[in-house]
C-alpha cells in the first residue's frame, strides 16, 4: 500500500508541475491558447516563381541566389508576389548599389503600385534616409523619417522589418526602430520591391536575398521591442 500511495504522489507532482507551464498532460500547449504562426519565405532563392513584374522598363532576376532589379535606361519598375496579405510581420536583407531609390512595398495594389513602402533611398527634401515610411497620398511625403544614415550598412547587407496589424505600421532597420504611424488608407495588398525611374539612378542595383512573411491576427503585438529610436520619439502621426 505505501508503494501505490508513492506512485500516486509521484503522478499527482507531474500533473501539477504541466499545470503551473500552462501544458496538457501531454506537454503540448493549452488548446485555448493561440498558436503563433510561422514564417514563410516568398522566396525560393533559385528563381522568380510567385513574383511578376508589372513593366519592362525595370530588369528583374535572379543572381547569385538573390532577387536583384536594376535599370539602364532612366525608367523604373516594379515586382509583386502574388500573394494578398491584410495582417502581417515582413522581414528581409538587401544591399544596394548607390546612387538608388528603391523600396519594399507592402498592402500594394501591383495594377498601379498604390501602397505603402519601406523606403530605401537618400532623399534631400524633406531630408530622409532608408526606413522612412512613403505611401500614396502622404501629404507630408513621408509618414515618418530616418535621419540617421548610419543606421544603414550602404555598402553591404541590411535587414528591414514591417509590421502592419490594422492601422498600426512600424518600421525597423537593423534592429532599430525607425518609427510608427497609425493610417488606414491601405489595409490589404501585395508586397514587393522597386526600381525607381529617372537618370540620376540609373544602373543602382537592389539585391534582396531573403524575405519572410508571418501573418498575424487582429490586434497581435509585434515580434520586435517597440522603443523609440536614441535620436527621438519615434511616432509620428501620419495623414488620415
Amino acid at each position: 500500500m505505501k508503494a501505490l500511495r508513492c506512485v500516486a504522489l509521484v503522478v499527482a507532482a507531474a500533473v501539477l508541475v504541466g499545470s503551473s507551464l500552462g501544458e496538457g498532460a501531454s506537454g503540448e500547449p493549452k488548446k485555448d491558447e493561440p498558436k503563433k504562426v510561422e514564417w514563410k519565405s516568398l522566396f525560393n532563392g533559385k528563381d522568380l516563381d510567385g513574383w511578376k513584374a508589372n513593366n519592362t522598363d525595370a530588369t528583374w532576376k535572379v543572381e547569385d541566389d538573390c532577387i536583384m532589379g536594376t535599370q539602364t535606361e532612366g525608367k523604373g519598375g516594379d515586382l509583386f508576389h502574388s500573394t494578398e496579405y491584410d495582417n502581417f510581420e515582413l522581414r528581409f536583407t538587401y544591399k544596394v548599389a548607390w546612387p538608388a531609390n528603391t523600396g519594399v512595398w507592402y498592402r500594394t495594389d501591383p495594377k498601379n503600385a498604390t501602397g505603402y513602402q519601406f523606403d530605401i533611398l537618400k532623399w534631400k527634401n524633406p531630408v530622409t534616409f532608408s526606413g522612412a515610411l512613403y505611401f500614396t497620398g502622404c501629404k507630408t511625403t513621408f509618414a515618418f523619417k530616418n535621419l540617421e544614415e548610419k543606421t544603414e550598412n550602404l555598402e553591404d547587407w541590411n535587414e528591414g522589418v514591417v509590421y502592419a496589424n490594422g492601422d498600426h505600421l512600424i518600421h525597423w532597420l537593423n534592429g532599430k526602430m525607425i518609427g510608427e504611424a497609425h493610417d488606414k488608407t491601405f489595409t490589404k495588398g501585395n508586397v514587393g520591391f522597386q526600381v525607381h525611374g529617372g537618370a540620376g539612378f540609373k544602373n543602382m542595383k537592389i539585391w534582396v536575398r531573403k524575405v519572410e512573411i508571418r501573418p498575424l491576427s487582429a490586434g497581435e503585438k509585434p515580434s520586435l521591442p517597440t522603443t523609440a529610436p536614441a535620436s527621438g520619439p519615434a511616432t509620428t502621426p501620419a495623414s488620415k
